[in-house]
């Protein structure tokens, strides 16, 4: 069953009667990752292999559409293709190529820190030695860095570490909301910290890569934010939303 009954036991400041609606009117999640994964395929979204890689390829996606973003990584390391260039480049260098996604000095300043503090840590500006650090210990050090939280953090675990984690991004959290898996702690119904740890505890390790892949994909076809397309979701019939909705 999705939810265990120390689930309920140990969030003592939820009424257990909307736990146990959350349980019965919520879809397993197995359920739900085969019928996406026979959809979308696992899509990884052209993420890196190298987490210094990743974690760049992220900075560069901050605020920014896809077609943009990829782009825009590709011109910093045409620009840089060996770390050793970036280690020494200032701010106002790594800037130029990212001018064209937009943000360009935000991003360029927040990876010239965050280099900076990897280089203190490991004297040359890697993240291999994360491979040798237990889960906790790898987000624990990504975390440190200028600007990096834990989406950020476990989406480089996830995609360039094989670790099996889930990274909470917007799609993600709207539609584990949706498929009725969460509630928000925060009034706003923003994603806290600790309720990407509750999600992340409720789905089963090894689904968790193909979730977050496949929510993204779902997130930006189907499941969007102001108007869902309910009718034509993969996933219709699983979700309590969707049912509500007629089918096309």
């Amino acid at each position: 069953m999705f939810f265990r009954m120390s689930d309920f036991m140990s969030k003592s400041h939820r009424p257990l009667i909307e736990l146990q609606k959350v349980a019965r009117n919520s879809p397993l999640p197995d359920r739900v990752a085969a019928v996406l994964r026979g959809r979308y395929g696992d899509h990884a979204h052209f993420n890196r292999k190298n987490p210094l890689d990743e974690l760049l390829f992220i900075f560069c996606s901050t605020k920014t559409q896809e077609s943009s973003y990829r782009g825009t990584y590709a011109a910093l390391r045409g620009e840089f293709p060996a770390f050793s260039r970036l280690a020494e480049a200032p701010a106002e260098y790594i800037a130029r190529p990212l001018v064209p996604g937009g943000l360009h000095r935000q991003k360029s300043q927040a990876i010239r820190r965050t280099c900076d503090a990897i280089i203190a840590r490991f004297g040359r500006l890697t993240l291999s030695p994360l491979q040798g650090m237990d889960d906790a210990a790898c987000e624990a050090f990504l975390t440190s860095l200028p600007g990096v939280g834990k989406k950020v953090a476990r989406c480089v675990m996830m995609y360039s570490l094989g670790r099996e984690v889930f990274p909470v991004d917007t799609h993600c959290w709207r539609i584990a909301r949706r498929l009725g898996w969460v509630r928000p702690t925060q009034k706003d119904g923003h994603c806290a910290p600790r309720d990407m740890d509750r999600l992340q505890q409720k789905i089963p390790p090894p689904l968790r890569f193909s979730l977050h892949v496949n929510f993204v994909s779902l997130g930006r076809e189907f499941c969007k934010a102001g108007t869902p397309d309910c009718g034509n979701c993969p996933i219709q019939s699983l979700c309590p939303m969707g049912k509500k909705s007629p089918a096309r």
